[in-house]
């Protein structure tokens, strides 16, 4: 196990990842994705309705998001529970992430609008264990 803030330090200054859910049957399912580490210490992933992930999420929340570091022998797992951020603030929430994993957008009108047409959300995972090989 890794120590938790020497995980979110890790993390923190990285934002590509693999994030793995169950399906039903009990086997993992892999996404490559975006994220960020929050201020509450909560990992931030924008996905949409449709997606395998966010069903999986939804029947059972726990997750864990594979990160790699500088070489491929030096990694870190991070296993926690999804929530999700819908509903009122949603859009503001996207626009935070945005922010942090892209820098600021030219339009967020059309940002708005094709955050609504892809039907976005935000995923919100918890940073509860650690694990991997650090230097």
């Amino acid at each position: 196990m890794i120590d938790l803030d020497r995980a979110r330090q890790f993390l923190r200054v990285r934002h590509d990842g693999i994030l793995v859910t169950l399906k039903r049957d009990g086997r993992p399912q892999l996404s490559n994705i975006l994220y960020f580490l929050d201020d509450d210490g909560r990992l931030k992933i924008s996905v949409t309705q449709a997606r395998a992930k966010t069903r999986n999420l939804r029947r059972d929340p726990r997750a864990s998001l594979h990160v790699q570091g500088r070489d491929r022998y030096e990694y870190l797992v991070a296993e926690g529970n999804a929530t999700f951020i819908e509903g009122d603030g949603l859009a503001e929430a996207l626009r935070h992430y945005y922010r942090k994993v892209r820098g600021d957008h030219p339009d967020w009108a059309e940002y708005d609008a094709a955050m609504i047409k892809e039907e976005r959300l935000l995923l919100s995972l918890s940073v509860d264990r650690a694990y991997g090989q650090l230097r």
